[in-house]
């Protein structure tokens, strides 16, 4: 397809989002982690964007399924197959095998890493390696990870959210916490059911929070609306109503308290060294997570630390796991 040859890629392979990099060419894909499957004879029917536009919308012998869970591999044979798909797409017709570098939460165990591992291996890599998310987006944020200064990033996804204070090429503290960009969804959905009596899906939910969403309850307007539509659940029939940016505020209030806790609790582990850099640089966010309205001042305000977007927050981790391409010989001798 881009006639590549057997460049390496390196993949961010998200919760959400699977992110593609080639050496040389940059983000060369970029499409929702789904697939598309026949229930009665377990043929992959699609893959991608195609997969995710039937979410709530198949017939019963085909289901969509999302193979990541909390950023780690939750369906291995629907992941093997979705990465096949990537790489074949991304390699065209070239028949050479990539090294591949693949990105995992701080938290992942060396199973859930042996597993990613092995699922890229049988998809079509040469060879495979796996690199911390945070760190990943530190690199691709620009940070100076090699330096012997302390750097803090908050990497938001759609399973985790990673927090990692970095220095001298390592992560010094960390945190990886399954509260990310899809528990926000549930709890739009779970409040909208409670308080409006509307049966939402996971699409419009998250909708709802790029639209109107926000971190802090008081920076938003009851003015601020947005029409959704969904299922009475009292009369079962299709509705269509106004929700305010404050539901929306209140419906994510606690998920955003736990992603400050996490941020809180890194910074209390860090070394006074690391934790004056860190004032000094300011704490950067990426993942799709820091487009949250208000979040980076939500976080200031209860860290007393200034808080950044990093330039191209989603794809700071599929461009630092790139970057680490540079290096993959290091990776070959461990």
């Amino acid at each position: 397809m881009f006639g590549l040859g057997t460049k390496n890629i390196g993949i961010d392979l998200g919760t959400a989002n699977t992110i593609v990099y080639v050496d040389g060419k940059g983000i060369v894909l970029r499409e929702p982690s789904v697939v598309a499957k026949n229930s009665k004879t377990g043929e992959i029917v699609s893959v991608g964007e195609d997969a995710r536009a039937m979410i709530g919308r198949t017939p019963a012998s085909i289901v969509a399924i999302r193979p990541m869970k909390d950023g780690v591999i939750a369906d291995y044979d629907t992941t093997v197959a979705m990465m096949k798909y990537y790489i074949q797409k991304t390699l065209g017709s070239s028949n050479g095998k990539p090294y591949v570098m693949v990105c995992v939460p701080s938290g992942a165990t060396e199973v859930e890493k042996r597993a990613v591992i092995d699922a890229t291996r049988v998809a079509g890599a040469r060879d495979a390696y796996v690199l911390e998310e945070p760190f990943a987006a530190a690199i691709g944020a620009g940070l100076p990870v090699m330096d012997p200064t302390g750097s803090m990033v908050v990497d938001i996804g759609g399973g985790t959210t990673d927090v990692a204070t970095i220095s001298l090429g390592g992560i010094v503290s960390s945190r990886s916490i399954r509260m990310a960009g899809d528990k926000l969804d549930e709890a739009i959905v779970a409040y909208v059911r409670q308080h409006f009596n509307l049966l939402i899906g996971e699409r419009t939910a998250e909708q709802l929070k790029w639209d109107i969403g926000s971190a802090s309850k008081t920076a938003v307007s009851a003015d601020d609306v947005s029409s959704i539509r969904g299922r009475d659940l009292i009369t079962g029939l299709p509705k269509t109503i106004d929700v305010s940016a404050v539901d929306i505020a209140a419906a994510i209030h606690e998920s955003v308290e736990e992603i400050i806790t996490a941020v809180k609790e890194t910074l209390e582990e860090t070394s006074p060294e690391i934790a004056a850099d860190v004032i000094d640089h300011g704490i950067v966010l990426t993942g799709g997570g820091a487009l949250l309205h208000n979040l980076p001042d939500v976080i200031a305000d209860a860290t007393k630390v200034p808080v950044f977007i990093a330039n191209d927050p989603l794809d700071c981790v599929a461009i630092g796991t790139g970057e680490s391409l540079k290096s993959i010989d290091v990776m070959k001798k461990k």
